[in-house]
């Protein structure tokens, strides 16, 4: 039983040394963790800030200096106090030599008669030597002397000595012992009272019948007391200095930033709308002319603003009021080119021809009106959107339902990639279906016979569609031209479609509406692909479009082809009709079960 218990004590203590390095392995990755983050918001803190950026150059540049400063004062001052102690001891030990020449003159080899003369002289040395009292008179202050004694030659190892000779270094021994006039040292050493620094000076007493050395100890606490005295007061001064210094670069970075951050937060609201903001203008400085400059710029730039304001507002009037007053003429010749029209088989074949040329390009007049009727609405900002929530698959049937015969007389086929699933959003099923309808003429108009392909996609916050086609596509900088109004790629290009060259501008205008965006891509000979994201309900933030842009290549134009030359899945011909139908009695079926 013992046995196993020692046993199990014994794979416990593995199991907390891994518990304890688990614990010291997490508290390593949090410090690094919380060192990150405040190293992260240092650095926001300095790209962001002008006056933390200032303060802190101005805090780390005083310091250096202050340091500097700081250890040439205390070198400095330690060097002085230094040189005169050491000057001081110096002349106090050839006094004390003198003093002591007398009384061990007839010192001799006894041993004996040795040590009692050198401690006889050592007492009357420090009877001699200033007290603790008298030792701020002296230059050199208190002293503990030593008398030592070494052997002759064949008794070398002999030394006789009187005081704490062990506190004397061997170095110093060896120096005074080898006839040196004087030699002094700096000895730290262990003491009843603590470890003391002390100042030790050497000599030789001379008219001795045997060598005798003289060492005399200098403490050097005072010296230490005022060393650290010195030292306290120039960091306590250089924490002071360095502080006011930081205090007063931040009041003076403050007085020149305060005017700055004011003239930014007037620029960001200037450019919100509030054309009215201005500066205040105090006193005749560089910041003052700096406002008075702003608020002359300002004042020119609402001014023109106002004055392209009204000129866009004549203009959107100019178009709404020229393209109503030309319904009325154009009404009176839609009668009579419909007269006309009827009566074309009686006309010779050129004046019949006529007629029918009449017909289509009133219908192209009447196409252009609406419009820009359409377009001045948009830009007089009066359309509303009116969103319900419905399938989206059905009108993209639609929409292709009345680009196929455009698609059938250029030669270019339409697949529609739709989901099995209901795609359902709050989206203005007339504005979607006019987009779409514009989307597919447009790469109808530009596949050069190449299929069409439109997709529907969805995710939880977006509904996307894409029409893709392989024709001519746009050279590098035009996807951003292509909303433009009456803007063409190619204006010496026939066109089949007979735009009027405003479609793809409403139909920008219409995602906008919608809270969505319509994007173009395109490359030369690879064709271009226009999509439409907009969101599932009206008001969400779309997180990412369920299509990507560029258009990922897993097609390609050759698409395999089904009956009558057409591709597989596309919508043409009875195929639509029939899809149609079955979207129309979808529809029905819905309406019904909401009813």
């Amino acid at each position: 039983m013992r046995a196993e218990g020692g046993g199990s004590r014994d794979t416990d203590r593995p199991r907390k040394s891994t518990s304890s390095g688990r614990r010291a392995a997490e508290l390593v990755v949090r410090l690094t963790a919380f060192g990150r983050r405040r190293a992260v918001a240092f650095n926001e803190l300095w790209r962001h800030s002008l006056q933390f950026r200032v303060t802190v150059s101005t805090l780390a540049l005083s310091s250096a200096v202050v340091f500097v400063l700081g250890m040439v004062l205390q070198n400095q001052i330690t060097d002085r106090l230094m040189e005169t102690k050491q000057r001081a001891a110096i002349q106090q030990t050839w006094s004390v030599v003198e003093s002591a020449a007398g009384q061990l003159a007839s010192i001799d080899g006894d041993p004996d008669d040795i040590e009692e003369k050198l401690n006889s002289a050592l007492k009357k040395i420090t009877s001699d030597s200033p007290s603790a009292q008298d030792s701020a008179s002296s230059a050199a202050g208190a002293f503990e002397p030593v008398l030592a004694s070494r052997g002759s030659a064949r008794a070398a190892d002999s030394t006789v000595s009187a005081g704490p000779y062990e506190h004397v270094p061997p170095r110093l021994r060896q120096f005074v012992e080898g006839g040196q006039q004087t030699a002094k040292q700096i000895h730290t050493v262990d003491t009843d009272r603590g470890r003391t620094t002390y100042l030790i000076v050497g000599a030789q007493v001379a008219n001795t019948v045997r060598p005798v050395q003289l060492y005399l100890l200098f403490p050097l606490t005072a010296e230490q007391s005022t060393v650290a005295t010195v030292q306290n007061t120039l960091l306590v001064g250089g924490l002071a200095l360095l502080l006011l210094l930081a205090g007063i670069a931040n009041l003076v970075t403050r007085q020149v930033v305060r005017p700055v951050r004011k003239a930014a937060a007037a620029a960001e609201q200037f450019a919100g709308g509030d054309l009215d903001q201005r500066l205040t203008v105090l006193g005749e400085d560089d910041l003052a002319k700096l406002a008075v400059s702003y608020n002359e710029m300002a004042a020119s730039i609402q001014d023109q603003i106002r004055q392209l304001e009204e000129f866009g507002q004549l203009q959107r009037r100019f178009t709404s009021d020229v393209s109503h007053e030309l319904r009325t003429p154009l009404t009176t010749v839609r009668m009579a080119a419909d007269v006309l029209h009827a009566s074309r088989e009686q006309f010779p074949a050129g004046l019949a021809r006529s007629a029918e040329l009449l017909v289509d390009e009133l219908d192209r007049f009447e196409a252009l009106l609406g419009d820009l009727l359409e377009i001045s609405r948009l830009d007089a900002g009066v359309e509303e959107l009116a969103p319900e929530s419905i399938d989206v698959r059905p009108i993209a049937v639609r929409a292709v339902e009345q680009v196929r015969v455009i698609a059938g007389s250029a030669g270019s086929a339409i697949e529609l990639e739709l989901p099995e699933e209901e795609t359902v959003a709050e989206v203005d099923a007339r504005r979607v279906e006019r987009i779409l309808r514009n989307l597919l003429a447009n790469a109808v108009d530009h596949s050069e016979g190449h299929p069409v392909r439109l997709r529907l996609a969805a995710n939880e916050t977006a509904v996307a569609l894409s029409v893709r086609d392989y024709g001519v596509g746009l050279r590098a900088g035009e996807a951003e031209l292509v909303f433009n109004r009456f803007w063409r790629a190619d204006p010496s290009r026939n066109r089949r479609t007979g735009g009027t060259g405003l479609g793809l501008a409403i139909s920008h205008e219409d995602a906008r509406l919608h809270g969505g965006m319509l994007e173009a891509w395109g490359e030369p000979d690879r064709g271009a692909c226009f999509r439409l994201t907009l969101p599932r309900r009206v008001g969400d933030e779309i997180e990412e479009s369920p299509i990507g842009l560029p258009p990922v290549e897993r097609d390609l134009p050759a698409l395999p082809a089904g009956e009558n030359g057409a591709p597989s899945g596309a919508v043409t011909g009875e195929n639509a009709e029939q899809n149609e139908d079955e979207w129309h009695e979808v529809e029905i079926a819905e309406r019904e079960e909401v009813r």
